[in-house]
């Protein structure tokens, strides 16, 4: 069974895409079998793979509005060596289009649940607000990963992502979990970023990866050729940090599924 995951912020330009693109990338490049779906109309994590969003026969507007099966609309990424559910500007007209449908929340769930034989993991990138789009994320997921800057504002905005996430825990998804938080365009000269940190550990302890992922120009520059950072310059310090917190995200996953098998 796959372990789905939603990269979720409400806050733009929090390295959201970038998480999403990189850490399945790395996971891919750990052996896993690999689904990157991208729920953000912009179709950044789309372009990021490799994939022109403009030129794509079937979106996740598809799968979500007329029910397209998964294995129709999914594309493989040379590139980023996985599967991509892609997105473009259609995908606006889903949260219209969905508003009057039954069950409207639980689509991407129904279509990744036909399909969770195939992979090990999937990524779900989750458009930078709370709408339609992302409750359809949150609601198939079994864990959220919050990619956070380590600044005041990203603070401040961290406590209506968590009352969404209780709510949909206990209203549509009771395993719904916090898989962790992780401090991106991290720069350890700044004390702002070293204040925010420590509160960051100090109240979410062990669910903030003890990896942080820094500042790197190859990690911006990665997706306009289209691959992920792990595949345009594997030595760069951002592509070996997202091999570590993709590594550091399996000891966990291995961690857990030890402890369940010994109370049951």
């Amino acid at each position: 069974m796959a372990r789905i995951i939603a990269i979720a912020n409400q806050k733009g330009g929090v390295g959201k895409t970038t998480t999403s693109i990189n850490l399945a990338a790395s996971l891919a490049a750990s052996k896993q079998r690999v689904l990157l779906v991208d729920l953000d109309p912009q179709g950044n994590a789309t372009m990021g793979c490799g994939i022109d969003k403009n030129e794509v026969e079937h979106s996740v507007y598809d799968v979500l509005v007329d029910e397209l099966a998964l294995t129709e609309a999914v594309l493989h990424s040379e590139s980023a060596e996985m599967d991509v559910l892609a997105s473009n500007a259609d995908v606006t007209a889903a949260e219209v289009e969905l508003l009057n449908v039954a069950g409207k929340e639980r689509r991407l769930y129904s279509a990744l649940e036909s399909c969770a034989d195939r992979y090990d993991y999937v990524v779900i990138d989750c458009p930078p607000s709370l709408n339609m789009l992302t409750l359809n994320g949150l609601v198939a997921a079994d864990g959220v990963i919050i990619p956070m800057q380590c600044e005041y504002y990203a603070l401040e905005g961290m406590s209506a992502l968590l009352q969404t996430i209780e709510q949909i825990r206990e209203s549509v998804n009771p395993r719904l979990e916090i898989e962790g938080i992780v401090r991106t365009m991290y720069d350890p000269r700044m004390s702002l970023t070293t204040d925010v940190s420590a509160q960051l550990i100090e109240y979410f302890g062990k669910v903030v990866y003890r990896t942080v992922i820094p500042r790197n120009v190859r990690l911006a520059e990665a997706p306009s050729y289209g691959m992920p950072a792990v595949k345009y310059d594997r030595l760069s310090k951002g592509a070996v940090a997202y091999m570590a917190m993709a590594r550091e995200l399996l000891r966990r996953a291995k961690k857990k599924s030890e402890a369940e098998a010994v109370t049951v």
